[in-house]
């Protein structure tokens, strides 16, 4: 017993003095400070940019700064080096952003003076460049255009401009006008609504045929949505900013399909039903080039149909129809492709409870599921027709990870390629003999190499090692994964950053960081950015940063994140609060200092959070939030909600503001008034709930900031003064 009873005493003295040793080092390294994530860029991390594989399959190019100007140069796949400048901004006397390449290679599409308008929308002044004699030819005389695409057949280019659709013929310059009603506010031909952008994750809306001898187009009809109005402030007068914004329950721009037949200079209208109060947010060119497919989906998103279309005479034919008792996801049936034999068909869908790859033969008929098992396949990244082998990313290993496999397509011989845990993105060349691999973890920054087809490393293009050194100095905690179960027995998944230098034996205030929308995820073994450095600085101020993934997040299956159905914000709630309430158990956690902060609809995760938790919560930050669905969009809002004229009692009962008499905290509300998204109005009606209800907060205002809230000294100030609430208030 005195042998045992002295080994502990030993072992108790060797944690100690670890412990010690370990603070000692935590003392001699940097704090992570506000200077250095906003002011000095101390942990920018590189990779590597602007891939676009090369059709001999020998090469890939990326775009890269050589003396201030733009470059693209060619890399040699087998070493790994630099093989020669293809495109030389200097020479060319372009700054451009951006550029593609024909098929042949013949031609390159480069754009400068980009503007962006909305999150994925943008024009610019485009360029054609001839590879063989380096002569460059300007589009529209200079004028911003958006969307610019070259014809498969390489003589011609369409693009949109003031909602119109435009071809041009390079050889002759000739410009062909395609649809003439666009107006602002009105008709747009060829790119995407505002609802369809933010929520379709689409902005052009047109594409040729394979043969490049028609274009087919989508055309919205705004003009009975209603118009949102911004002021953006700074001349003498503010200006009025009109745009058309659906919002829940309000009507959408009406929209059809059209193909254009470059020969008859005719346009066909396809055949999407009867039904106007529909979707259209996809639509795909089959090998046959007079064959159109597309999407259709209902109002409340519960039923996805996948229409064949004859694009000479318009007519149309139900290929698949999907159905749910909740929703149907377009992004988990966003993967649908037609391969080269032109009898089948490769598509995702969640229908089994998991995203899934299916093939099918052209008529819709199942030839076999090729992937299964209680995990999502996250994106297809290729599929090998000749080794008949598909490339896709997934969770299997687990929710946390994202790891690369292949497997055959009668869904045998599946094998990892990308055995190290953590999240790896993948850029796989045509040809499917290589790939890119952008590798990170929770501790590691970005490690871009070049693989062979079978997972060998051949080369590293980036492995910031620069990054790596620097982060060596400075006193950092560690990102630890747990899991936990909620009341119901449930298992949510979890983070905690403690301070490098923790005490196990003081009390520590905690701020949980929440999003928590539908299908998103927090929680996972890849590299952060501002927000994650902020934490740790946070941490180096005494403050544990924790984060926990509720119910309805993704990557764990239809039924989990399907659960918060009708009801966006109840369960989610009740989950951020079990959270707080494990946190407050720990021995080394101040149950009386716990906050939380989010950013859209983490600022209304956190504003519910405190209000409905005031026993568990002091504090809180809302940026953005939305504080009541009904002033959110159509095509989210709907699709998780139904209508408010169908459920009312779902938009009404976990809003913000109708809990604003339950406020005990602390609570800072920041939003910019220039938010095309999440609109200032939300902001404003929950002030004036909280002021009738006579509850004192704080609040702070970004003058002509959209959702980002950034430019300038914006961000430097934000996070400077949410610091400042945090160690005033947590």
């Amino acid at each position: 017993m005195n042998m045992i009873k002295s080994w502990r005493v030993f072992s108790l003295v060797l944690i100690a003095m670890i412990g010690m040793a370990i603070n000692t080092q935590a003392q001699n390294l940097k704090k992570v400070t506000l200077e250095d994530i906003f002011k000095k860029g101390t942990f920018n991390e590189k990779s590597v940019y602007g891939i676009n594989w090369m059709k001999d399959g020998q090469f890939y190019s990326s775009l890269v700064q050589r003396g201030g100007a733009p470059a693209v140069v060619k890399i040699n796949l087998a070493t790994g080096e630099e093989a020669g400048v293809l495109l030389d901004g200097a020479k060319l006397g372009l700054n451009f952003s951006s550029y593609s390449f024909n098929a042949d290679e013949s031609k390159a599409l480069i754009a400068t003076d980009v503007e962006s308008i909305y999150r994925r929308s943008s024009k610019g002044i485009f360029y054609v460049v001839d590879m063989a004699s380096g002569q460059k030819q300007q589009l529209m005389n200079g004028e911003k255009i958006s969307y610019a695409t070259l014809s498969p057949d390489n003589d011609k280019v369409a693009f949109v401009k003031d909602n119109d659709l435009f071809m041009v013929e390079l050889a002759s310059n000739k410009l062909t006008q395609i649809t003439q009603d666009g107006e602002w506010n009105k008709v747009i031909n060829g790119a995407a609504d505002w609802v369809y952008e933010e929520e379709f994750s689409m902005a052009q809306a047109f594409k040729w045929s394979p043969d490049g001898k028609k274009i087919a187009f989508i055309r919205f009809d705004e003009s009975q949505v209603p118009e949102f109005n911004m002021q953006t402030w700074g001349p003498l007068y503010p200006q009025d900013y009109k745009f058309k914004y659906p919002k829940a329950g309000e009507k959408n721009s009406t929209v059809s399909i059209h193909v254009y037949d470059l020969a008859t200079a005719k346009t066909q209208k396809i055949d999407a039903g009867t039904e106007t109060d529909i979707y259209l947010p996809r639509i795909y060119w089959t090998q046959n080039a007079n064959t159109l497919a597309f999407i259709r989906m209902n109002r409340l998103q519960n039923q996805l149909d996948i229409f064949h279309a004859n694009a000479t005479s318009g007519e149309s034919k139900l290929i698949i129809s999907e159905t749910s008792k909740t929703y149907v996801d377009l992004d988990y049936n966003d993967d649908l492709q037609y391969l080269s034999d032109g009898k089948t068909f490769i598509r995702t869908s969640e229908q089994d409870g998991f995203k899934h790859i299916y093939h099918h033969n052209l008529d819709g008929s199942l030839i076999r599921q090729i992937t299964s098992g209680s995990w999502e396949v996250t994106s297809m990244v290729g599929i090998d027709e000749k080794a008949k082998k598909l490339y896709f990313i997934s969770t299997e290993a687990s929710p946390l990870e994202r790891n690369f496999y292949v497997i055959n397509l009668d869904g045998k011989g599946k094998k990892i390629l990308t055995p190290l845990k953590g999240s790896h993105t993948i850029n796989m060349s045509p040809d499917h003999k290589f790939y890119i691999d952008y590798y990170s973890t929770a501790d590691m920054p970005v490690k871009v190499t070049l693989n062979d087809a079978a997972g060998k490393e051949l080369k590293v293009l980036e492995d910031n090692q620069a990054l790596r050194d620097r982060l060596a100095g400075f006193a950092l905690g560690k990102k630890e994964f747990f899991t936990f179960p909620t009341v119901d027995g449930t298992e949510l998944n979890g983070y905690i950053i403690k301070p490098a230098d923790f005490d196990p034996n003081k009390k520590y205030p905690v701020l949980m960081y929440v999003y928590g929308g539908p299908g998103s995820q927090n929680v996972l073994n890849s590299w952060g950015g501002t927000r994650d450095f902020w934490h740790q600085q946070l941490a180096a101020e005494g403050i544990i940063v924790a984060c926990v993934d509720n119910r309805g997040t993704g990557a764990r299956g239809r039924d989990f994140k399907h659960s918060t159905y009708a009801n966006l914000g109840k369960l989610e709630t009740i989950d951020q609060i079990e959270g707080a309430k494990y946190f407050a158990k720990m021995p080394f956690v101040d149950p009386t200092r716990i906050g939380i902060w989010g950013w859209s609809y983490g600022g209304y995760m956190s504003s519910l959070s405190l209000m409905v938790g005031n026993e568990v919560f002091k504090t809180a930050i809302a940026v953005a939030p939305v504080t009541t669905w009904r002033y959110y969009d159509t095509i989210y809002t709907e699709r998780y909600l139904q209508t408010p004229q169908l459920n009312p009692s779902g938009y009404d009962e976990n809003s913000p503001i109708s809990h604003v008499n339950k406020l005990k905290g602390n609570f800072l509300l920041i939003h910019g008034t220039g938010d095309d998204n999440v609109h200032f109005q939300n902001s404003v009606d929950l002030v004036n709930a909280l002021i009738a209800a006579d509850k004192q907060f704080e609040t702070f205002y970004y003058p002509n900031r959209n959702h980002g809230i950034y430019g300038g000294n914006t961000t430097w100030h934000l996070y400077t003064m949410m610091t400042d609430f945090l160690k005033r208030k947590l």
